[in-house]
């Protein structure tokens, strides 16, 4: 079984976006600044233990035309070309969004990683040197991303511990089904978290419906993963966002929430048919 992480770079891997040649230079320079990169007598190398780096970065470069191999040395891969094309490869217009966000893309492929969502948020991106961890700190900014760089032996690395800033990297970076899965586990889990802190002075009753919220937020979440959301009638589009803004209220509370407010059960109906739409999606 993957780990999230090594499915964040699966998915990247897999990206149909290789028709513009200064983007694909773009991302290979990304993979040149990270920790898993040198260059020793006009070669250049890079070495991994995963294969999703290598199968993006194979066809990155024979996109570029540019001569490599690949070998396997334990549980190494080991990429070499001619160093001779970091010049050209390096010709792009930092200027443009699309090209920030390859460059960025390409560092966490190469030396990026990402704890399970579900026990501790984290995300690094180890780098070679500090001009280059700089280089993409100051790309993530940009973007409002914010992450904190630091030195750890003879290495630098950028890293985010918040939840929400994480997320944000996953769209810059283009993972958007790793942004879906990520905000269901976190979802689940603060929300599992808020249960822990109300247990003390609730009753029993306060911990069924946040079961219950759970739920029907992992079903709401599963519609929009399969990208049938906004085909859902006005009333269940109103209903499912108001139930994700407030995961703690009671169907009473939410119905109250709504533009026309109904009862309690004319709220759980509507929650109903979500309930039932997820499932047929699942046996789909």
């Amino acid at each position: 079984m993957l780990s999230f992480s090594a499915e964040v770079k699966q998915e990247l891997s897999k990206l149909n976006n290789l028709n513009n040649k200064n983007q694909i230079k773009a991302e290979i320079s990304g993979y040149m600044l990270g920790s898993n990169y040198a260059e020793n007598n006009q070669k250049a190398r890079f070495i991994t233990e995963n294969e999703f780096n290598v199968y993006r970065l194979n066809k990155l470069l024979e996109n570029l035309n540019i001569n490599y191999i690949c070998t396997n040395k334990g549980k190494s891969f080991i990429c070499e070309w001619d160093a001779s094309c970091r010049d050209d490869i390096m010709d792009i217009n930092i200027e443009e969004e699309e090209i920030q966000k390859a460059v960025v893309r390409g560092a966490f492929m190469a030396s990026g990683s990402l704890n399970e969502p579900n026990k501790k948020y984290h995300l690094e991106l180890l780098f070679s040197s500090k001009e280059n961890a700089e280089y993409v700190f100051f790309i993530m900014e940009s973007f409002g991303i914010v992450s904190k760089l630091l030195k750890r032996k003879e290495k630098y690395f950028l890293y985010i511990k918040d939840s929400e800033e994480i997320s944000k990297f996953l769209a810059l970076i283009g993972a958007k089904k790793a942004v879906l899965n990520y905000e269901e586990i976190r979802i689940i889990r603060e929300m599992r978290s808020n249960v822990n802190r109300l247990v003390n002075c609730e009753t029993a009753n306060i911990n069924k419906t946040i079961n219950v919220a759970v739920s029907q937020i992992a079903d709401i979440n599963f519609i929009k993963k399969k990208n049938k959301f906004e085909e859902l009638p006005a009333n269940l589009k109103e209903i499912a966002n108001i139930r994700i803004q407030n995961p703690e209220s009671s169907l009473v509370e939410l119905g109250k929430l709504l533009d026309k407010p109904i009862g309690k059960s004319g709220v759980n109906h509507r929650l109903k048919k979500l309930q039932e739409i997820a499932a047929e999606l699942r046996e789909e």
